[in-house]
């Protein structure tokens, strides 16, 4: 396994401890991880776990991903560690890799959404781990948003749009990541991918060679019956202002049409800006990916409140290491 992080000096012990007895008490905390903020509780109260669900507006059927300190905590949350799951532990944690495996029995219905897996993770920022630590048992952290729009980068993020709701927010910093974990399904016959992340197909290839990615099937309607992992519906990360995609090839026409039709837009894209009355705000993304995720979501908060009518987007390419960011986009999309 990789070595943890090292806990920064700037840790305060005291609000580690303070944030260990709110979640003992059932409350919520909001702390930093790698990819995201997450929205903790103690992931062995039902009580805190339905206030977590209540907080968030999320669907009681959505699973929720179990954060821990050490793969020696596997085995109070999973039935079976299989030999596949320590590998990918070895080579990916502490780290942006949640894992998908069959649920032991003292695992909560409402962290699993009522299934027979519950999704685990070992976040690498130092304050989550920290937390973790001394919390010593499974913490349940969505991200620390409204359910299905944009997730928290930064403390800030987390008090403005939840507010009095958090008894605690640890604040860490900007996440380095920025967009959720590659999410890899290990319950069943093949390793699947059912969210892809900045870890990529290939990189977990490497070390198990049987790896594939999962199509989400939904159900007409743009959203999912009962799905196997977070963040999967059709529909998720969306500003409340709608989003578009294009190509860099159709970029142009999109501004132009916007023109045409006397509207007002924000753009986000890779190219280099253009002068148009139409564009209130053009926001240039970098074109190596670690850094464009950590921009994305603060990038697309800004712009959902920049006034515009509707959010372009230029689409980024078909690559594997663009993958997660391409699909938390096309979800935006479809809000």
């Amino acid at each position: 396994m990789q070595d943890p992080s090292p806990v920064s000096a700037s840790i305060d012990a005291d609000e580690i401890k303070s944030a260990s007895t709110l979640l003992k008490a059932g409350q919520l905390v909001g702390f930093p991880t790698e990819t995201v903020y997450g929205l903790g509780c103690d992931a062995g109260n039902a009580e805190a776990l339905a206030r977590l669900y209540r907080v968030k507006g999320r669907p009681g059927e959505h699973p929720v991903i179990v954060h821990l300190s050490s793969v020696d905590q596997l085995k109070d949350w999973a039935e079976t560690v299989p030999e596949q799951a320590l590998l990918l532990a070895e080579k990916f944690w502490p780290g942006p890799m949640t894992l998908i495996l069959r649920k032991s029995d003292k695992v909560l219905p409402a962290v699993t959404g009522g299934q027979d897996t519950v999704g685990l993770r070992i976040p690498s920022h130092p304050v989550a781990l920290a937390l973790l630590k001394e919390f010593n048992s499974g913490v349940a952290a969505p991200s620390a948003n409204r359910h299905g729009k944009i997730s928290p980068t930064t403390a800030e993020h987390v008090k403005s749009e939840l507010g009095d709701f958090v008894a605690k927010v640890l604040d860490g910093g900007q996440c380095s990541v920025g967009i959720e974990s590659t999410i890899i399904d290990l319950s069943g016959d093949t390793p699947r991918i059912l969210r892809p992340g900045m870890i990529t197909l290939e990189e977990i290839e490497s070390v198990l060679k049987d790896a594939q990615k999962s199509e989400q099937k939904d159900n007409g309607n743009g959203s999912s019956v009962a799905p196997r992992a977070p963040g999967t519906l059709s529909s998720h990360y969306a500003p409340s202002t709608g989003m578009k995609l294009f190509s860099h090839r159709n970029l142009p026409r999109a501004i132009a049409t916007a023109e045409n039709l006397m509207m007002h837009v924000s753009v986000m894209a890779f190219s280099d800006p253009v002068e148009c009355p139409a564009v209130i705000t053009w926001k240039q993304l970098s074109e190596d990916p670690a850094e464009c995720a950590r921009q994305l979501y603060a990038t697309m908060r800004e712009l959902d409140g920049s006034g515009a009518d509707y959010i372009i987007v230029e689409e980024p390419p078909e690559l594997p290491e663009w993958m997660g960011i391409l699909d938390r986009l096309r979800r935006a999309a479809n809000g």
